[in-house]
């Protein structure tokens, strides 16, 4: 099931919008039905503003709104400047990372994963590259070469290292005076206000 929250292409608002037309010329939909539904469905930005335009419309299940396809390849170039990929981002098959001076964060607490593994090659002159883990993601730096840096990986807590595997990463490449951080997501701290009222954190108050 595509995920409701990524964005939608041209491609997939042409998908819905002909799914509406069949169903009209069906007689499932009335024309002020149809106008409506077309115009929203060509400005969805969402899949899950798509799927709720063919919800009601057997013809459309399933694969009138198609799964997301992850990239081939993500580029990141940064001179002097940062990148980061957080929240619900899509993971691709391979990145490529070429970063002077710049530090490039991928956290992947949030990331929609579909493939069971990522490809990581990273040149690195002065700038840094943080990769943020969740249970089932592991993570291998074996192969980088490392000139004048360091690679610190954080291992998770033994209940999280048993969860099973979502994703392997396997980061190669070169290190310049550079650092490769790996490390699990940080337990939120309480504000100076939530210490005095001894109130726990938000993550905290989730969990129970």
């Amino acid at each position: 099931m595509a995920d409701d929250g990524l964005r939608a292409s041209h491609e997939d608002r042409d998908r819905v919008v002909e799914v509406l037309r069949v169903a009209a010329g069906d007689g499932r939909l009335t024309a002020e039905e149809l106008d409506q539904r077309i115009e929203l469905a060509l400005t969805a930005r969402t899949y899950g503003e798509l799927s709720a335009l063919v919800a009601d419309l057997p013809a459309a299940q399933p694969g009138a709104v198609p799964p997301p396809r992850p990239k081939d390849v993500l580029r990141i170039d940064r001179h002097g400047a940062n990148a980061k990929r957080d929240g619900r981002w899509l993971v691709p098959a391979r990145i490529e990372l070429r970063v002077t001076g710049g530090n490039v964060t991928l956290d992947f607490t949030q990331a929609v994963i579909t493939l069971p593994s990522l490809q990581i090659n990273a040149v690195l002159a002065g700038g840094n590259l943080i990769l943020i883990t969740r249970p089932g993601v592991t993570v291998d730096t074996d192969e980088v070469a490392l000139i004048a840096g360091r690679v610190l990986v954080q291992e998770p807590e033994e209940a999280q290292a048993q969860v099973p595997a979502l994703l392997r990463v396997e980061v190669t490449g070169s290190l310049f005076g550079s650092n490769i951080r790996v490390r699990p997501p940080r337990t939120p701290r309480r504000t100076f206000l939530q210490w005095l009222r001894r109130e726990p954190t938000r993550a905290a108050v989730t969990a129970r």
